[in-house]
């Protein structure tokens, strides 16, 4: 019997996290009962509510995606541009990217149904790894990559300033350009562009060509690939190691 956050994940409507939350407001009921207790228990013939909607458990899809230029990571776009729906094919449009990468940015989405997986895949506090492979037009330099270790201020677009950090390792420089793989742990929107721009570099190419455990490899611009059940156990094996090490680094202090 699953905890009724587990059962209410489990359908794809939300995280176990958003899923505390509706129980707490009264949103959540059981057969005929409203329920607003957390540790609750879901038995196989109950039937479960939220707002007075029934939902049921779903089969999780994972699909990664090779998502090229000129597309934006959304559904439905007001300014009428296009997005990663109008390609991929129609039987997956009804998956849900795992973060975004923005329009003029190629490489890697996670598409799932699995709101749970979303959650952890971008909560702040876990800090799951992406790669990316940035060319940029002029010199890196290893005061620039000490720069962006240590952390730079953008402004975010809601016009909050946050402290941004990267890890670089440059792949191929003269004076003219420079190839840098780049590690983040955060996912500020254009945070990569706007790094590199408080450097004083303009971003020509941008690349993500791995998220968590998964890479880009065997997957060509614009084509969909099912992840094998091994490699999806890989990647919540890694968040849920991850996961220990910010507990136990919490509870150190």
């Amino acid at each position: 019997m699953p905890r009724l956050n587990k059962y209410i994940a489990s359908t794809g409507f939300c995280s176990r996290r958003k899923a505390d939350e509706l129980i707490l407001d009264g949103r959540v009921r059981v057969n005929d009962k409203t329920v607003s207790e957390l540790g609750f228990y879901v038995r196989e013939k109950d039937r479960v509510y939220i707002d007075n909607k029934l939902v049921k458990p779903q089969k999780l899809e994972y699909y990664k995606f090779y998502k090229p230029a000129g597309y934006i990571t959304t559904s439905d776009d007001e300014k009428g541009r296009k997005t990663i729906y109008d390609i991929i094919p129609p039987e997956l449009r009804h998956l849900k990217p795992v973060g975004r990468l923005d329009k003029d940015s190629s490489g890697l989405i996670i598409l799932t149904n699995d709101g749970e997986f979303i959650n952890e895949m971008t909560h702040p506090s876990i800090k799951v790894p992406k790669v990316y492979i940035v060319t940029i037009n002029g010199r890196f330099t290893p005061d620039d990559a000490e720069k962006m270790f240590n952390g730079i201020e953008i402004e975010t677009d809601s016009g909050e300033k946050k402290i941004a950090y990267a890890e670089t390792l440059p792949l191929e420089t003269d004076k003219n350009s420079s190839r840098i793989q780049v590690v983040l742990y955060q996912g500020i929107n254009r945070q990569i562009r706007k790094m590199f721009a408080k450097l004083g570099f303009e971003v020509e190419s941008l690349k993500r060509i791995q998220h968590a455990t998964l890479t880009i490899e065997g997957l060509k611009k614009g084509q969909v690939k099912a992840i094998k059940p091994k490699q999806v156990k890989e990647i919540k094996t890694y968040l849920a190691k991850i996961k220990r090490e910010y507990a136990q680094n919490s509870d150190n202090g």
